[in-house]
């Protein structure tokens, strides 16, 4: 599957002009079709579309990971963001604070922009295939990595080459847990908290890495 995306990319990122061998933008491939189009040459054009900037359809698979596989992936990854090596944190502590304090750091269930604080956005880490899955990425561990969910929208369904990013192997800070541990002792102090469906839900799989 590897070998269709980097093909793909290679066929409407890479191409050289015949003869000079320099790379171009893809505008100019179209540019060459139209050229021909105008000129009443279709099938040429056709071809130009074909062989040099093709339409490939791919297989899609579905998400299929769970809570638990997200939170074993944020603490595998030490809760840091593989894109930009910012530091992330449960998301079970930023909604205690929605949950102490709404008006300083408001949340809204449906993550509206103007009722929900920015650091939902910048600071909650997720999933993110690092080969798209609507590229043919897999559905697999050795396909996701931690990012935060602002940088996850960004991304979109776009392959690193695209978008020109890479992916930090040196973690800044591999003894940084989110502030899970913390966030599970606090819950633990407090728990009327766990009245709170989502914070409940994260400290369940927090628990599990207590003593990690």
């Amino acid at each position: 599957m590897r070998e269709r995306i980097v093909h793909f990319i290679n066929m409407t990122m890479n191409y050289k002009k015949r003869k000079k061998g320099i790379k171009v933008q893809k505008s100019e491939i179209i540019k060459e079709a139209f050229d021909e189009l105008q000129k009443g040459r279709t099938s040429k054009a056709e071809d130009i579309l074909k062989n040099v900037y093709p339409f490939v359809p791919i297989a899609v698979e579905k998400r299929s990971y769970k809570l638990q596989d997200k939170m074993r992936i944020f603490m595998r990854d030490h809760f840091i963001d593989r894109y930009s090596g910012d530091k992330l944190v449960n998301p079970g502590v930023l909604k205690l604070f929605s949950v102490r304090m709404q008006e300083a750091f408001p949340y809204h269930p449906h993550w509206k922009m103007d009722e929900t604080h920015i650091a939902y956005w910048e600071l909650t880490p997720t999933i993110d295939h690092i080969n798209p899955l609507a590229l043919g990425g897999a559905d697999s561990e050795e396909n996701w990595i931690t990012t935060s969910m602002l940088h996850n929208q960004i991304k979109s369904n776009w392959t690193l080459e695209q978008i020109g990013w890479s992916i930090k192997e040196n973690l800044a800070d591999e003894s940084w847990d989110g502030l899970t541990k913390d966030f599970v002792r606090y819950v633990d102090e407090y728990p009327e908290l766990l009245k709170d469906t989502y914070i409940a839900k994260w400290y369940k799989e927090s628990k599990k890495y207590e003593s990690t």
